[in-house]
């Protein structure tokens, strides 16, 4: 009775794990051991970086709407403020492209979140 070998499986799972490392240097992308190891680290890094790169964006969003805010006399907190008591909902993404593509739309945003702030706080 002959044995029973796995040999084109197992084979064919390497070869598969090679291409996904494709591009990674030195011995991270040709021996397996290591290319398995590089590849579970690999889709971790991705699947967590994924929602940095979310974060991120909102602060970069955030930063680009308080600059704007502040070179019309106002500050980002008041300016969210006053937007919410209008019930404007626009995104932090869409009032930074407003800011950086069309100033005059974002200064009457700017005059409306002014308009509905409460009496103290202007």
């Amino acid at each position: 009775m002959t044995r029973a070998r796995s040999g084109k499986t197992v084979l064919r799972g390497r070869k598969r794990l090679r291409k996904l490392t494709k591009g990674f240097r030195l011995s991270r992308h040709n021996l397996y051991r290591q290319a398995a190891v590089a590849i579970i680290r690999a889709r971790l890094f991705a699947y967590r970086d994924r929602r940095v790169r979310r974060r991120e964006f909102r602060r970069l969003w955030i930063v680009r709407i308080n600059a704007a805010c502040r070179m019309r006399g106002l500050r980002y907190s008041q300016f969210i403020a006053g937007l919410q008591r209008a019930n404007v909902i626009l995104d932090r993404k869409s009032l930074s492209n407003l800011a950086i593509s069309d100033p005059e739309a974002f200064t009457k945003l700017v005059e409306l979140a002014r308009a509905n702030l409460p009496a103290g706080s202007k």
